[in-house]
């Protein structure tokens, strides 16, 4: 099973930004329970996409300065970068099958 990579204000560029796969940074925050709703398809989703993607966890309440450079104001949020930029946002949550479509997509 793949694990979810933690990033926070201070290692975001490099984990993030630098990375040379594409990356999906989940913004979360423990008291949300759509966040914890959607969190085991994250999880489903990193292992079925292992090799195309990575999967990261930002919570939102202890590193608001990413959160608010990227005006994250709901959540879960979902935001996918590739080559350092982001590329896609999915805001609240989603079933498995709308996600998977959704990287399929961007990912190609």
């Amino acid at each position: 099973m793949s694990e979810a990579v933690v990033v926070n204000d201070s290692n975001f560029q490099q984990l993030v930004i630098d990375s040379k796969t594409p990356v999906m940074v989940d913004f979360w925050a423990p008291w949300c329970r759509p966040c914890r709703m959607v969190a085991p398809i994250l999880d489903e989703l990193a292992d079925e996409y292992q090799d195309r993607i990575t999967l990261a966890k930002l919570n939102v309440d202890e590193n608001a300065k990413t959160a608010t450079k990227y005006r994250v104001m709901s959540i879960p949020n979902l935001i996918i970068f590739k080559n350092g930029e982001p590329v896609s946002q999915i805001v609240g949550y989603k079933p498995k099958r709308e996600l998977k479509k959704d990287l399929d997509t961007i990912l190609g």
